[in-house]
């Protein structure tokens, strides 16, 4: 349970006329128990979501999105999802399983991997995408960001989850089609509206003994969300696409305009480079006082007894001389680079590469996807023939069963439940459910949460400012001018007695009080570390040593420190100073050198 604690606010740290006030004013504190909360829905290869101790929220933003669903154990869950697989193939019936290219798809294939190993089946399973073998290859090599028995497992045992036996990785289905005979197919894209899933499932949807497994729900107007609806259709239409190389007129225009593009930019080139010229040579010439005289007259030969005067050209490549110059200098460019509020404006053009070198640098150094390229792969890739996208309307019946089970990772209703109830947020907002959920999770909140819940609807604007603990009040110059202040680095700091009063305009203000002052006990403002009180001490002549945990000064006298300096969920605690030792002369000398260490108030 949370506790309540009432603090009256007492003294205050001042920076630049802006203070904190000793008011006869009580304001809530509210301190919340850490509690461990586990989502229901842990993930095989990810430690669960655990919610640490944190201070409870002024304002909390969270979805509806899964407030009407509750899931079964995840246990309960990964033994249907394997029953409804070896039901199928055991009919000799194939499964599909759209999955997105990376993420939950891994816990997937661990499930599947390890099921596999423990019972020694033989069915064999497929992971069908064009990234499949990054995809394992970046898991394989993080697993310090795995869960914790797949860590400790590599630890000790040295043991890679994701070196794969019974999942085989394929970048195109040219080796899929060779495989006769029921099998498990995990390919992308998880909506069903392209890549080899949308593929696969038309040529798979019209055989009974088929499976098409959907592990999430599909996006709004995807193909797969329409065939999760209740019933399914019986029939959909679907777009099929091919690649076919560009013939005759068409292939004729492409090179047209692939010519004239080279050309453009060639011209281009030229352009920018004689304008580069043309400016450095305006630079150079325009009296530089580098520059001397081209014209040298040589010294008479005594051999030749001959005289001639002789131009001295001076070649370098990247800017062309001057006549009047007979030995320049190396060009200085001055960066006159264009700027904007984000940095140096880049040239897109030095960072572009040619097709050819995309190319060549796009062929794997092995061989297959676990280091072999085969033949379609290497054609796939190295094929840089012209080309265009053919598409056509196809009508497809869907006579394969259809099954839905949940592997998004998400916290279904009786978590979100469970969470909202433990985080207690002083006010809620919902958003991105459907009307029911939001409404069904509206409710349970008002009744068990907190009093104030907000559903807002799109584009609608809603104010939830919180002024549990803040109010504005002016200072009055009365007060003001019997307001004195220290230096604190930076700050100034003061303590101030004060009444709150209402002025003409209705806002609140501090007057000085009407009875006398109060007494209070010395405020001590200011942080120290031991170490420093440590060599502070010593440069006094204190003989001082830690021991235990405590600073031991001279023979009797211990000072020590206790508290948290930082509390559960980040806020400030409190610490206190201790000092014990006998009353003495030593301990009232070593108190005084503490009590220099801080600003009194």
């Amino acid at each position: 349970m949370g506790k309540m604690l009432y603090m009256p606010l007492t003294s205050i740290i001042v920076k630049k006329g802006l203070f904190l006030l000793r008011l006869q004013i009580s304001l809530t504190q509210h301190s919340f128990r850490g509690t461990k909360l586990t989502r229901c829905c842990s993930i095989r290869h990810l430690n669960g979501t655990v919610l640490l101790s944190f201070a409870r929220p002024a304002v909390l933003i969270t979805d509806a999105y899964n407030a009407l669903n509750n899931q079964p154990s995840r246990r309960q869950r990964d033994q249907e999802f394997l029953d409804a697989i070896l039901k199928t193939v055991r009919a000799d019936g194939n499964v599909l399983l759209p999955v997105d290219t990376a993420g939950r798809v891994l816990e997937l294939i661990l499930i599947l991997e390890q099921f596999w190993e423990q019972h020694q089946l033989t069915y064999p399973i497929f992971f069908l995408t064009y990234v499949a073998s990054s995809t394992i290859d970046y898991a394989k090599s993080f697993l310090e960001w795995m869960s914790d028995s797949i860590a400790k497992s590599f630890e000790h045992t040295r043991d890679n989850a994701f070196l794969l036996k019974h999942v085989t990785l394929l970048i195109n289905n040219s080796e899929l089609e060779k495989v006769a005979g029921p099998k498990i197919v995990l390919a992308s894209m998880a909506s069903l509206e392209a890549g080899f899933s949308h593929d696969i499932f038309v040529e798979w949807a019209a055989d009974t003994k088929n499976l098409v497994l959907f592990t999430e729900r599909g996006q709004f107007a995807t193909l797969a969300r329409m065939l999760q609806s209740d019933p399914p259709p019986r029939a959909v239409k679907v777009t099929m696409s091919k690649r076919i190389p560009l013939v005759g007129e068409e292939l004729a225009a492409y090179e047209e305009e692939q010519n004239r593009k080279r050309e453009e930019a060639l011209k281009a080139t030229l352009v920018k480079e004689e304008e580069s010229k043309a400016s450095l040579g305006a630079e150079l010439s325009a009296g530089d006082p580098m520059a001397v005289s081209a014209k040298i007259t040589q010294p008479s030969s005594n051999a030749a007894g001959l005289q001639f005067s002789a131009y001295r050209d001076v070649l370098i490549d990247g800017f062309v001389p001057p006549p009047s110059s007979a030995g320049p200098m190396f060009p200085f460019y001055e960066n006159s680079a264009e700027w904007d509020d984000f940095g140096e404006i880049i040239n897109l053009e030095d960072y572009t590469r040619n097709n050819e070198d995309m190319d060549h640098s796009s062929i794997p150094a092995e061989d297959d996807v676990n280091g072999k390229l085969d033949e379609g792969s290497a054609s796939l890739i190295l094929d840089t023939t012209p080309s265009k996208v053919v598409s056509s309307e196809q009508t497809v019946y869907v006579k394969c069963s259809l099954l839905y089970m949940d592997f998004e990772g998400r916290s279904d209703g009786r978590s979100v439940k469970s969470i909202l109830a433990h985080v207690s947020p002083l006010k809620l907002v919902l958003v991105h459910g459907s009307a029911e959920a939001t409404e069904h999770l509206k409710q349970h909140c008002l009744k068990n949460v907190c009093q104030h819940v907000y559903a807002p609807q799109i584009e609608e604007s809603i104010d939830v400012t919180s002024d549990l603990c803040a109010y504005k009040v002016q200072l009055s110059e009365k007060l003001m001018s019997n307001v004195l202040f220290k230096k604190l680095g930076d700050y100034e700091i003061a303590w101030v007695d004060a009444e709150v009063g209402e002025t003409e305009n209705g806002t609140f203000s501090l007057l000085p009080l009407s009875t006398p002052t109060p007494p209070h006990k010395t405020v001590l403002v200011g942080d120290i570390k031991m170490a420093d009180l440590k060599q502070y001490l010593a440069s006094k002549g204190v003989q001082v040593e830690f021991a235990g945990g405590a600073l031991r000064c001279g023979e009797y006298v211990t000072l020590r420190k206790v508290g948290d300096s930082v509390q559960k969920g980040g806020s400030s605690g409190v610490q206190q100073i201790i000092l014990e030792g006998p009353l003495s002369e030593e301990y009232y000398k070593i108190r005084d050198h503490l009590y220099a260490q801080f600003y009194s108030l």
